[in-house]
């Protein structure tokens, strides 16, 4: 219900830039924000093996930046929109480094770039253009996604959203919990009783600041008992203050432009990832107007795309995105000023060198349960906020984000499976491959279909969404729009943005043409059976059509 001060109008009131509950969603979206942090500092360093004269004087200070523009103008946004409406509920959008996309351009480019060619600055380089060329993509599609917003049904937007959610967004967290059962379960409790529950803490202090205090001291206090849960020592506290410092973001504009001599090992992810943020940043806006909060499309994406660009010409190679999880904030009482409030926080993190101290102090595991959280409020959303009957089409949606994850574990297990049998010398490394696809072809007399999952996984994000959307038409008997949802889906995968692993033609035939030719087949009997069906209906009425007398 709308809230206004006094008698005053819309065009007076005066939102509030901080309220309680902004102390919940800080702590919850700050530990969220920290966590990925941590774990891209984590990438840099032991993945990558960038200095840390690289990593903590030019890569965080970049991001830092980055992360507060962005910040601040979601709260911006969310001022003015409430300042309209007249409301004191509305919540900003959140936002940070894309988390999937972390992980991308640290396998998929830089650490194939830094052990091609012996030199990290190579890798980072071309994580830069990277994310230079993803900026463009936003920015430009930022024009397009309004006009997809408005012909995609609710269900199969937020459907696979729902499905990052339960898959890349709930189940690592859940996974930590269970490894670290005494810290995990505790925190997990404390902010269910919380957050679901409406129970209140002493002091109103927030749950998330609970959940962490109380994973700190089991932690801690296992220490003293020789259990060492967590993984936090007093030597590792001491080694991380080594980082401490001052590093103020510096241009690099060089490193981006020489960068450009991978250009085609870069664009083959750029362009099928760029559609992915806009796909995901539209899906995240219809989130929010789920939970009240309309904001425009083409100001999200583009606002995207310009921070993303400012943070890669300053060194950044990670890009901006709008998260999943505003309804997850509201509810906890986020409104305004827990966005600003967690730049600072980046700024003060990035700028100091300090994520390593907080590292060393606070177990991971702690902060898992948020995370957790989150991901089961916006896999709700998705039932709670379409019509009942469009359930089966979200489940539809889900299911190539579980092949997506599912291929992810397998194909972890086997890389690491790879590596521990070369390093004890089971096996030549020259062998890798071949031992690797031998277990590949096996899997599926184990029953485990490995190419089933890796092509239905493949674009998982477009993929949910066309079968959502498919699913949805054709449960409201709409099968003309059904069978044009079906005609996208097989020119995208035709070019590899779904069911495939690379963008190209396959050597004119498609990327994989079985099945881009199964959605063209799809596509044809479902425009056929529109057309029979409205036929059939002018047939059996035909006094609802006859022309009006004169």
């Amino acid at each position: 219900m709308s809230t206004l001060t006094g008698t005053a109008g819309k065009s007076s009131f005066k939102p509030a830039l901080w309220t309680s509950g902004d102390w919940n969603a800080f702590f919850g979206f700050g530990t969220n924000i920290l966590v990925n942090m941590l774990v891209l500092t984590g990438l840099l360093r032991f993945v990558l093996k960038m200095p840390d004269s690289l990593v903590f004087g030019r890569i965080l200070p970049a991001l830092g930046l980055m992360m507060c523009l962005s910040t601040f103008y979601y709260a911006y946004l969310a001022y003015r929109l409430a300042q309209k409406t007249g409301r004191s509920d509305v919540c900003a959008l959140p936002s940070g480094v894309s988390v999937p996309h972390m992980f991308i351009v640290t396998f998929v480019i830089m650490l194939p770039i830094t052990l091609k060619t012996g030199d990290p600055l190579k890798g980072w380089s071309a994580g830069l253009v990277w994310v230079f060329f993803q900026s463009f993509i936003l920015m430009i599609g930022g024009f397009v996604a309004p006009f997809i917003r408005k012909i995609t049904p609710r269900a199969a937007l937020l459907g696979t959203l729902a499905g990052v959610s339960v898959t890349f967004i709930s189940m690592r967290p859940a996974l930590e919990m269970y490894m670290t059962p005494q810290i995990g379960l505790v925190c997990f409790a404390i902010i269910l009783v919380s957050w679901f529950g409406g129970v209140k803490y002493w002091r109103g202090i927030p749950a998330g600041l609970v959940a962490i205090a109380a994973g700190m001291i089991i932690a801690w206090g296992s220490n003293l008992f020789g259990l060492g849960l967590g993984g936090l020592s007093i030597a590792g506290v001491g080694a991380a203050f080594a980082n401490f410092g001052f590093s103020v973001p510096i241009p690099a504009v060089g490193y981006v432009f020489s960068g450009f001599e991978f250009l085609g090992i870069i664009l083959v992810t750029a362009i099928p990832f760029g559609i992915y943020d806009l796909v995901e940043a539209m899906d995240n806006v219809e989130s929010a107007e789920a939970a009240g909060d309309e904001y425009p499309t083409t100001r999200v994406l583009t606002a995207d795309g310009v921070v993303s660009l400012i943070g890669c010409l300053m060194g950044n190679p990670f890009i901006n995105a709008v998260y999943i999880g505003h309804p997850g904030w509201k509810a906890m009482g986020g409104r305004i000023g827990y966005s600003a409030a967690t730049g600072i926080m980046v700024v003060v993190l990035a700028w100091f060198g300090i994520i390593s101290v907080l590292l060393a102090l606070v177990p991971v595991v702690a902060i898992s349960p948020i995370l957790l959280y989150i991901g089961m409020l916006i896999g709700a959303q998705a039932f709670q906020t379409t019509p009942v009957k469009h359930a089966p089409a979200i489940v539809l949606a889900l299911t190539p984000h579980l092949a997506a994850w599912a291929k992810l574990q397998i194909d972890t297990m086997l890389g690491s499976t790879m590596t521990a049998a070369a390093t004890v010398g089971g096996m030549a490394a020259d062998k890798a491959d071949a031992v690797k696809a031998a277990a590949i072809a096996a899997l599926p007399q184990q029953g485990v279909f490995y190419h089933g999952l890796e092509v239905m996984g493949g674009g998982s994000i477009l993929g949910g969404l066309i079968l959502g959307a498919i699913g949805v038409f054709i449960i409201e008997r709409d099968l003309e729009k059904a069978s044009a949802f079906a005609l996208v889906g097989a020119v995208l995968t035709y070019f590899g943005f779904m069911h495939g692993e690379a963008v190209g033609i396959g050597g004119g035939f498609g990327v994989t043409p079985a099945v881009a030719l199964a959605y063209a087949v799809v596509s044809a009997g479902l425009f056929a059976a529109s057309k029979l069906g409205t036929s059939e209906h002018y047939a059996a009425h035909p006094e609802m059509h006859a022309a009006p007398a004169e």
